[in-house]
C-alpha cells in the first residue's frame, strides 16, 4: 500500500508540475524589458530564497550534513544545476523571442530523448513499438530541419537538457525541495555576481517596485513546479515521467498558436504530425504493456492462492488418520505408557 500511495503521489506531483510549466510562457513576457540572462539570474536568486523559507517552515535541515559528506552526490547536484540553468535560459530566450511553438517541440520530443537515454545510459531494452516511436521522432526532426533550413536547435537543446536533468535527479535521489535547494545554492553566487555586474554598469532593470516584484516572483514561478517535479522524479519510473511530459508541450503549443499567434507553415505541421504519431505509438505501447503487466500479476496471484489452497488440503488429509489412530498406525504408536521405560530412561 505504501508503494502504491507513493506512486500515486508522484503521479499527481508530476502532472501538476507539467501543467504549470505549460502555462509559464504567459509569464516571461511580463518581465520585459529585462533580457533573458537577467531574468535567468533573478530566477536563480529568488528561487533559493523561496525554498529556504519553505525549509525553515518545515524544519527539514538534516539532509544537508549527509549531502555534504557525499562528494559523488554533490557532484551530481552541481551537474543538475548546470543543466537546468541551460534549460531555463534557453527557454526564456525562446519565449521572449517569439518561438513558443519551437520551444513546445522540445518538450514534445523530450519523452523520446528520455527513452533513448534509458537505452544508451541505463541499458534499458525497448519494445518494437518504442523503437518505432523513436525512429518516427528522428524523421520528424529531419522534416523540420528541411523545412526550417536548419535543425531545430532550440527544441533539441530543451529536450536534451531536460531529459539529462531528470536522469541526474534520479541518481541524486533527494526530495524535491531538498534537491532544488541544493541546486539553487550552487547557482546563487554566480547569479548574484551577474546581477551586481549589471547594477554596476547601470544596466539593471530591477528599478520600479512593480517590475522588481515581478522579477522576484520568478522565484515562485520557478520553485513550485520544480519542487513538484523533484517529488515525482524519485517516486515514479522514467517511463511514467515520459508520459506526463506530454502535458507541458500541449499547453505550450496551444498558447503559441492561440495566444501568441505564431505562424504554422505546412512543413511545421508535417513535423509536428510525425512527433504526435510517435507519441501516440508510445502511449499505446505503454497502456498495452501496463495492461499485460496487471493481467500477469493477477494470474500469478491466482496461481499462488491455488497452490496455497492445495497445500492446506494436503495438510488436512495428512492429519486425519492421526486424529483416529495416532501418527504411526495405532494408539500405542504415539508413545509408551506412563509406567513403561522410555528410550532415554535408566533401564534403556
Amino acid at each position: 500500500m505504501k508503494g502504491t500511495s507513493e506512486q500515486r503521489a508522484g503521479f499527481l506531483n508530476g502532472a501538476a508540475a507539467y501543467v504549470l510549466w505549460g502555462l509559464v510562457p504567459m509569464f516571461w513576457p511580463l518581465l520585459e524589458p529585462s533580457g533573458a540572462m537577467e531574468i535567468l539570474a533573478h530566477r536563480m536568486v529568488w528561487s533559493l530564497g523561496v525554498v529556504l523559507i519553505a525549509l525553515l517552515v518545515m524544519r527539514r535541515w538534516a539532509w544537508i550534513g549527509e549531502l555534504v559528506r557525499t562528494p559523488r552526490r554533490l557532484g551530481l547536484v552541481a551537474i543538475a544545476a548546470l543543466v537546468i540553468s541551460v534549460n531555463w535560459g534557453g527557454y526564456i530566450w525562446a519565449v521572449n523571442d517569439g518561438q513558443v511553438v519551437e520551444a513546445s517541440l522540445g518538450y514534445f520530443i523530450n519523452p523520446l530523448v528520455t527513452i533513448a537515454m534509458g537505452v544508451v545510459l541505463l541499458g534499458e531494452r525497448l519494445r518494437p513499438a518504442q523503437w518505432a516511436a523513436v525512429a518516427t521522432g528522428v524523421v520528424a526532426v529531419l522534416v523540420l530541419a528541411v523545412g526550417y533550413g536548419k535543425p531545430p536547435w532550440i527544441s533539441l537543446m530543451l529536450a536534451f537538457s531536460f531529459a539529462t536533468y531528470g536522469l541526474v535527479k534520479k541518481k541524486v535521489n533527494l526530495g524535491g525541495l531538498e534537491s532544488l535547494t541544493a541546486e539553487t545554492a550552487v547557482q546563487f553566487l554566480p547569479a548574484l555576481a551577474y546581477l551586481m555586474f549589471l547594477t554596476a554598469r547601470g544596466e539593471s532593470t530591477f528599478g520600479s517596485p512593480a517590475h522588481g516584484a515581478l522579477l522576484a516572483s520568478a522565484g515562485l514561478v520557478t520553485a513550485i513546479p520544480l519542487v513538484l517535479f523533484g517529488a515525482a522524479a524519485i517516486r515514479v519510473p522514467l517511463s511514467t515521467l515520459g508520459l506526463l511530459q506530454y502535458l507541458t508541450p500541449v499547453f505550450q503549443f496551444g498558447l503559441g498558436i492561440l495566444y501568441f499567434h505564431e505562424a504554422m507553415p505546412p512543413e511545421r505541421w508535417a513535423g509536428f504530425a510525425l512527433v504526435w504519431l510517435a507519441l501516440t505509438l508510445l502511449t499505446w505501447d505503454a497502456l498495452r504493456n501496463a495492461h499485460r503487466t496487471r493481467a500477469r500479476a493477477a494470474q500469478l496471484m491466482a496461481e499462488a492462492r491455488e497452490r496455497e489452497q492445495v497445500r492446506e488440503r494436503e495438510q488436512v488429509r495428512g492429519q486425519e488418520p492421526g486424529d483416529a489412530r495416532g501418527p504411526a498406525g495405532g494408539p500405542d504408536a504415539a508413545g509408551p505408557a506412563a509406567n513403561e521405560p522410555t528410550a532415554t530412561g535408566p533401564t534403556a
